[in-house]
């Protein structure tokens, strides 16, 4: 049996990550997600075990320190990180598995599994990307000029993904990826075998 695919889905805040990758696997059922541990409050609606596994900075520290973490960092404020395990344990099965993950942590699990495949999704414009954020209502303006300014210095960090999709529609962002997935099962020099 030939492992998995690691499939690393990044881009800035605000950008619809976490919407394209609930609707990403609608489109593929078989597809297994990867639920990232933070320490950040959950946002209406997120559910512990589903969304995140919403843990205490003590308890996130304690998993760093037992290695329990593929990836982790540090982000506007709060931890956020890969239980390593799960990962391990899904690509050995022979199933796919997506990390939705921000670029600082994706860039760490390139070290580690420079085999997985890297997309970054980036906004139609830094003006739509702004929009979206506002749109939250979740933070103040401060917080959404410092999101901006973290924006604007992952994306010039475009070149370190092998795949860059635009999230202009959820719908199309969607066959991106899908495609993107299809095209590396069918390659001959895969990087996962």
């Amino acid at each position: 049996m030939s492992k998995g695919l690691l499939i690393v889905l990044s881009g800035p805040s605000g950008v619809g990550k976490g919407t394209v990758c609930t609707a990403l696997r609608k489109r593929v059922p078989e597809l297994i997600y990867s639920v990232s541990a933070t320490t950040r409050q959950p946002r209406l609606g997120e559910e512990n075990g589903v969304n995140y596994f919403f843990k205490s900075q003590e308890q996130f520290l304690d998993m760093i320190e037992k290695d329990q973490l593929l990836e982790h960092a540090e982000y506007v404020g709060n931890y956020y990180g890969t239980p390593r395990d799960f990962v391990e344990e899904t690509l050995n099965s022979g199933k796919d598995i997506i990390l939705e993950i921000e670029v600082q942590g994706a860039l760490k699990v390139k070290e580690k599994f420079p085999e997985g495949i890297f997309v970054f999704l980036l906004p139609p414009s830094l003006d739509e990307l702004k929009d979206r954020i506002q749109g939250r209502g979740t933070e103040n303006q401060a917080t959404i000029e410092h999101r901006m300014s973290v924006a604007e210095q992952e994306i010039s960090l475009l070149q370190q993904y092998d795949y860059a999709v635009v999230n202009d529609e959820i719908d199309l962002a969607c066959k991106r990826i899908e495609s993107i997935i299809i095209a590396e099962h069918c390659k001959i020099n895969s990087k996962s075998k």
